[in-house]
């Protein structure tokens, strides 16, 4: 990957629709080079995905909150991600360094929703107990896998 395919990731990032052509003139390639990097790019694993994203207050899921997950023990990653994707209102997660096993971001239509959400982690096997803190508002969204 040279800075040429960075650059393209970037624009894309920004506008998953952008045509090649706009691409190339930004990058100075054509529309067929820029395809050709694209395709490499998607055949190479580079690219996962071409998505959107959809306004979480628009569909309906206004509620969110960062959980720390403490668990009994040592609990091996694939355990967590089982537990964890058993949940749809988690929406992000990963294991951290400091007391907490897990990080994790969920999305609920309403504290109710949240509140049942977060019981389904705590009743699960080897999970502890949790630390939740409720966001009040968005102040940076940079959205990068």
């Amino acid at each position: 990957m040279d800075n040429l395919d960075r650059s393209i990731l970037d624009l894309l990032r920004e506008n998953a629709r952008a045509s090649y052509g706009d691409i190339g003139s930004t990058v100075g390639l054509s529309a067929s080079a820029v395809k050709r990097r694209v395709d490499r790019l998607v055949a190479d694993g580079v690219i996962r995905a071409f998505t959107i994203q959809v306004d979480p207050t628009v569909d309906g899921m206004s509620t969110e909150a960062y959980v720390e997950l403490f668990c009994r023990g040592t609990v091996a990653p694939e355990e967590l991600q089982r537990i964890l994707q058993n949940v749809p209102e988690v929406v992000y997660a990963g294991t951290v360094t400091g007391s907490a096993d897990a990080i994790v971001q969920m999305r609920a239509r309403d504290i109710t929703s949240l509140e049942d959400a977060l019981e389904r982690l705590r009743v699960a096997p080897n999970v502890d107990h949790t630390r939740s803190a409720i966001v009040f508002s968005r102040l940076v969204n940079r959205p990068r896998d």
